[in-house]
């Protein structure tokens, strides 16, 4: 007999730690090759963990709601085998390696900036090389946001504390020039009040002075504080609460020590219920969508302008296709990939729509990677990515927006197929709607809904005057960010788009 360490698989480039959602085998269970033992989630994204090996089910290493970083060991099986070998050794992503507690040299000392390590300090990348899948912290939405800094050369990148850190925070804490101390101060949603990279990004939103910097009883660590910041006080001053700070758990005591206080919360109207409302807690995804739509409004400034458009063409071509296209592809084809391609030709023609913003830096993106919003049946949303749509042809993109869209309902996605998205589709039409008006999917700068399609009586002209018609007709609606786009392309652009549905060719092969 063998014990067989089971490690949380790799997920994706862009994915370094997962929550453990449901165990499905529990201790004592016997367990077949490929037998599903847990469901885990990333941000957006549910999957299944098989089992690698046949053999009995020892123990779970993890709890359900823990966030577990990859590589890590999440159960023992025993085999029977003679020797047992981790079932994703060769995925253990490096950064592993990293998190092991190192000693944080003092601040004071020279030989510290003399010795700081260039290759940890180019461990947060920036947020242009996040497209790329490369960083652990491709997936966190509105990250490109956070403005690039130079770390100072008194503040290590390796923090030394009592508390766990996974190394992806402690690359945004270093970046941010954040403390050890004012990260012990910041409550932690994850397992044992473990301090996740969403609640460091929620606390960077809500302004970093919501919660006060923690007071040292030591005079050298004092003395050397208060040179290297000139805000720093003294530990026996008492430090002012904020009348509106959202995050404030503890304050240092006149000792120096850390005293727990109670939360300030923003003045928000009581809510007023009686004995027949029921009341519902958000799952995990709403939460998550929840916080990025707030962000997002938060971050960007929208505008929405809307075009009408006359697709009678197009609807009328489609109808004419769609039974030799499904019987040739055994693909259906729907509104969504002429949509998608319309909006890549659009993008072509006007580039710097297809940008993100990271502090007062513009990121021209390369690739066009359009993600289409889908509803789950949850009630949640999710948008998978077509990454280089702009090289797909109508059947490419046909069967890659029905594959995407079977596997999203399926929750059978990858999470690197919800990453590098740099502009969004979303279709309200499918819901009766003509128009909408979008949240932007940061780190994104625009969004487009299109309506639904509708007979209407319209006015053409003709070599022989003005005529009546009935017609078909639709809204597009552009959402973008003021900040960067301005009313002239964001118009330009939703127009582009029509224009390349209005024109569309009755007679089109495929």
């Amino acid at each position: 007999m063998a014990q067989y360490e089971l490690l949380l698989p790799k997920m994706g480039e862009s994915v370094a730690e997962a929550t453990v959602i449901k165990w499905l085998k529990q201790p004592g269970d016997m367990i077949s090759l490929d037998d599903t033992l847990l469901e885990i989630a990333t941000d957006k994204v549910d999957s299944e963990v098989p089992s690698p090996v046949s053999g009995k089910l020892i123990s779970q290493l993890c709890k359900e709601d823990d966030v577990v970083q990859v590589g890590a060991v999440i159960a023992l099986i025993e085999t029977d085998e003679a020797e047992a070998k981790p079932a994703v050794e060769e995925s253990k992503p490096a950064a592993l390696a990293d998190s092991q507690p190192t000693v944080i040299a003092e601040r004071q000392a020279p030989a510290a900036e003399e010795n700081h390590s260039p290759a940890a300090e180019s461990e947060y990348k920036p947020a242009d090389e996040y497209s790329s899948g490369s960083s652990d912290a491709a997936q966190i939405p509105g990250l490109e946001h956070l403005p690039e800094t130079v770390t100072p050369s008194g503040l290590s990148q390796n923090l030394s504390t009592d508390r766990f850190y996974s190394p992806l925070v402690k690359n945004i804490a270093a970046q941010e020039q954040i403390s050890t101390e004012e990260l012990d101060l910041i409550t932690g949603t994850g397992a044992d009040g473990r301090l996740t990279k969403d609640d460091l990004l929620h606390y960077l939103q809500n302004g970093r002075k919501d919660v006060p910097r923690a007071a040292n009883t030591s005079a050298d660590t004092t003395a050397s504080a208060a040179g290297s910041s000139p805000s720093a006080q003294p530990s026996a001053q008492p430090a002012a609460v904020q009348p509106a700070a959202p995050n404030v758990n503890q304050l240092p005591a006149a000792n120096g020590s850390a005293a727990p206080v109670a939360a300030v919360a923003k003045s928000q109207p009581a809510a007023s219920m009686s004995g027949s409302d029921e009341i519902i807690e958000m799952d995990r995804m709403g939460k998550l969508i929840s916080d990025h739509m707030v962000m997002s409004k938060q971050t960007s400034a929208h505008v929405t302008s809307f075009v009408e458009a006359d697709v009678t063409n197009m609807v009328m071509w489609r109808e004419k296709v769609k039974k030799n296209f499904e019987k040739r592809e055994n693909e259906k084809i729907t509104f969504t990939p002429i949509f998608l391609e319309a909006v890549a030709k659009a993008i072509r023609d006007f580039p710097m729509i297809n940008v993100s913003v990271q502090g007062t830096k513009i990121i021209k993106k390369k690739d066009i990677n359009i993600g289409m919003a889908a509803a789950l049946p949850s009630g949640n949303l999710i948008v998978p990515v077509i990454k280089n749509a702009d090289q797909l042809n109508l059947v490419g993109l046909t069967k890659a927006v029905n594959d995407l869209a079977v596997r999203a309902r399926g929750s059978k996605l990858k999470p690197d197929e919800t990453q590098g998205g740099t502009f969004t589709l979303t279709n309200v039409g499918s819901f009766g709607n003509v128009m909408g008006t979008p949240i932007i999917n940061q780190p994104q700068v625009a969004i487009l809904a299109v309506g639904a399609i509708k007979k209407k009586p319209a006015v053409l002209e003709t070599e022989f005057g003005d005529v009546i018609a009935i017609r078909h007709m639709m809204f597009l609606s552009l959402s973008y960010d003021h900040r960067v786009v301005n009313g002239a392309l964001g118009g330009m652009f939703v127009r582009k788009v029509a224009d390349y549905l209005e024109d569309w060719d009755i007679n089109r092969d495929i």
